[in-house]
């Protein structure tokens, strides 16, 4: 199965049900009144952990999700009925963005954790809500509230307890794949590994981590060359970085000046990933030049590491499985020490005294004149949903929103605009149109 660890997706929560305008009609009650029930909620569309998943494949093709709307009212005050939530799973590490305003919804790392990322409208009232001592028997209803609409970003950034990084073809594939039942692809060229891999290692004294082999660095990796940013924001979950450096010398290319390079990536993408607990592991020491090559590696890490503390350093061969063990234990030890990332903390809820004053804001409504459609075009939030729940087949509810409207100044702003008596005025985003009219 292909890795995909972006994608933007559309979704929509449904909308609210449409209250009902009904009348209480029994024998032996006289002037039984208003009895329309309100309509139900509409479905909200929820994101859920899923540890089983490790990628948004599933949102390649499928990227339209719609939630139910919710029932109509019914007679003797009845409330409809409210849909249910739509669920979908995300894998764990997944941060949801919304796409238009950039605005970061919330960073699912917690296994079964949810997120609310569009809310259901609320069903409309009844006539049984509006009846007042002036208006015993109100011929009023609304019609549902419309749910929200987004289209929202995911992005997944692996969580893993140990990432392996370095160069194309260091031995990360082979590795994870002589620790762990992952089999990765692995061949004799460079970026073999285009996807990262999880695996899981399990130590004989019962202890076990996750290990992720990310796809190899180059030079100019934190600017976005080859996978760039693809891989490096795989780094940011992992607490422990196994540094892998080939000491094979095949290609002519110097361990130090390799080890130094990833430093620098890593350095310029994000410096707190230095910060973090980190072995240096010396590979393919199998090969005929490596004792050679890897002492002279050593004192020049231990004489200038580029770090706060020199990591320590540990060379083995997955091939002959020569210091797996050791290195194993060490990683594990480095765990257990460890602190969590700031990407798996939580903020604390603090409580704070907070002073909240009354401030009366009006509605955002703006009024243009359209050519195409020749007439004036209301918008703003506010007025496009008051359009969207009024009853348009009720004279009494047509006239209640054309008092919402004068409230909102909607009357002011189209004679300061310059409209004229048998204008025709309609409501952005719907097909209500009425007669302006002094």
């Amino acid at each position: 199965m292909a890795f995909v660890d972006q994608a933007q997706v559309e979704i929509k929560a449904g909308k609210g049900g449409d209250g009902i305008v009904s009348f209480r009609h029994e024998k032996f009650v006289a002037m039984g009144g208003p009895f329309g029930g309100d309509g139900g909620h509409g479905g909200s569309i929820i994101l859920k952990v899923d540890e089983g998943l490790r990628t948004l494949m599933d949102f390649r093709y499928n990227r339209h999700f719609k939630a139910q709307a919710g029932g109509k009212g019914g007679t003797k005050g009845m409330t409809g009925a409210s849909a249910e939530d739509r669920i979908i799973k995300v894998p764990q590490g997944t941060i949801v963005t919304d796409a238009d305003t950039g605005e970061v919804l919330g960073d699912l790392v917690r296994p079964d954790q949810t997120l609310l990322v569009a809310k259901g409208g609320r069903g409309g009232r009844g006539n049984i809500r509006f009846a007042t001592p002036a208006n015993p028997a109100p011929e009023l209803s609304e019609n549902g509230e419309p749910g929200q609409v987004r289209q929202i970003k995911l992005e997944l950034r692996v969580l893993a307890d140990v990432g392996l990084v370095g160069f194309p073809s260091a031995g990360k594939s082979t590795l994870l794949s002589v620790v762990s039942n992952a089999k990765p692809k692995i061949a004799a060229y460079h970026f073999t590994t285009i996807d990262p891999n999880i695996g899981m290692v399990r130590l004989g004294d019962d202890r076990d981590f996750v290990m992720a082999d990310l796809p190899g660095l180059i030079e100019g990796a934190s600017q976005g060359v080859g996978l760039g940013f693809q891989f490096l924001r795989h780094v940011e979950r992992t607490r422990v970085i196994l540094h892998l450096v080939d000491m094979s010398g095949i290609e002519g290319q110097d361990p130090y000046t390799q080890y130094r390079k990833i430093l620098t990536e890593l350095q310029e993408y994000d410096p707190t990933i230095l910060e973090r607990p980190q072995i240096v592991v010396a590979t393919k020491m199998d090969m005929p030049e490596s004792a050679e090559l890897f002492k002279e590696f050593k004192k020049q890490v231990e004489a200038d590491s580029g770090l706060a503390a020199v990591p320590e350093i540990v060379s083995i061969s997955a091939v002959t499985h020569q210091g797996v063990d050791d290195l194993l234990r060490k990683t594990a030890d480095l765990l257990d020490q460890a602190p969590v990332p700031t990407a798996y903390q939580q903020e604390e809820e603090t409580i704070e005294e907070k002073i909240y004053k009354f401030k009366q804001e009006k509605p955002e409504v703006s009024v243009e004149w359209d050519d195409e459609l020749v007439c004036w075009l209301i918008s703003g939030p506010e007025v496009e949903k008051l359009a969207a729940m009024t009853n348009l087949q009720r004279e009494a509810t047509i006239m209640r929103f054309a008092r919402q409207l004068r409230h909102m100044g909607v009357d002011d702003k189209l004679r300061e605009a310059g409209a004229k008596d048998g204008d025709d005025v309609r409501i952005n985003n719907t097909n209500f149109v009425f007669e302006y009219s002094e």
